[in-house]
């Protein structure tokens, strides 16, 4: 039996993967693959590099912390300028590269780490997906987690990367690809909430962008094979404002994100037998 964690993008909401952590963790859920995607990836290279209760406390701290504001929080005046200047992106990249390095080590490498980890970024110039499992993590990471327009695409060696997310928001199939008979997927709650015909500009983009980010996840898992154990955690539901396009950019309710999905995820061990 392999046990993998599959982590699903989702921005800031990646905080309620940390809340379904420490739910499995406390039970004695281990895994033995990791795949992630976006934030996914990065919440998902921590747990690979410490796959115990500690990481979970590490994280907590760190998406509460400074630097995780300094990723999206500047004040628009800055980011506005910095597009100006760039023409391709609002945020600077550093802050988010530390917090990674923060977390894994500045050089880490894939081949260090306790559990085998994959992370998933799309290749510009080869129009796809491209999987990174070994050599440097930091990069890597980053390329995974480069939300366009927010930050600049990643350069690893000849080739451009932006936000995996864009390809393969929550990368089930991959993990049956690798090997995995028991699948734990942590994701942000998107594939929970309804959607509805858009009835204002904003709704528009917000609609079609999550029938690109679901569709791929849906039709993979209609076709898990039959011997696969798959269990979709639940997220704890909404928290206030994640409505609004400003949502993005708020970590205050990270703690209340995090107890909620603990809360639910413990609850569906409970009822799945696995607790």
């Amino acid at each position: 039996m392999t046990i993998a964690f599959v982590l699903g993008g989702g921005g800031v909401r990646g905080a309620t993967e940390v809340g379904m952590m420490r739910a499995l963790l406390d039970v004695g859920i281990v895994p033995q693959l990791i795949v992630g995607t976006s934030i996914g990836a990065i919440n998902g290279a921590a747990l690979a590099y410490d796959p115990t209760p500690h990481v979970v406390d590490g994280l907590e701290k760190a998406w509460a912390s400074p630097t995780a504001a300094a990723i999206y929080g500047e004040n628009w005046y800055r980011q506005l300028r910095r597009l100006a200047k760039s023409k391709v992106h609002l945020n600077d990249p550093e802050p988010l590269r530390r917090l990674i390095g923060h977390v894994v080590g500045d050089d880490a490498r894939f081949e260090d780490l306790a559990v085998p980890l994959a992370v998933c970024a799309a290749s510009i110039e080869r129009a796809s997906e491209h999987w990174f499992d070994s050599g440097p993590l930091v990069e890597a990471v980053l390329a995974s987690a480069s939300v366009p327009a927010a930050l600049p695409p990643t350069r690893i060696g000849d080739e451009h990367f932006i936000d995996g997310g864009i390809v393969n928001s929550i990368p089930l199939g991959e993990a049956v690809h690798r090997g995995a008979t028991t699948i734990f997927v942590l994701q942000v709650g998107r594939i929970e909430e309804p959607l509805h015909a858009p009835r204002k500009p904003t709704d528009v983009a917000r609609v079609a962008f999550e029938i690109s980010r679901r569709h791929r996840f849906q039709r993979e898992r209609a076709l898990v094979p039959p011997h696969v154990d798959l269990h979709v955690l639940p997220y704890g539901g909404p928290q206030r404002g994640d409505h609004k396009v400003s949502a993005y950019r708020r970590l205050d309710r990270t703690h209340l994100r995090i107890e909620a999905a603990r809360s639910a995820t413990a609850a569906y061990l409970v009822e799945q037998g696995l607790a």
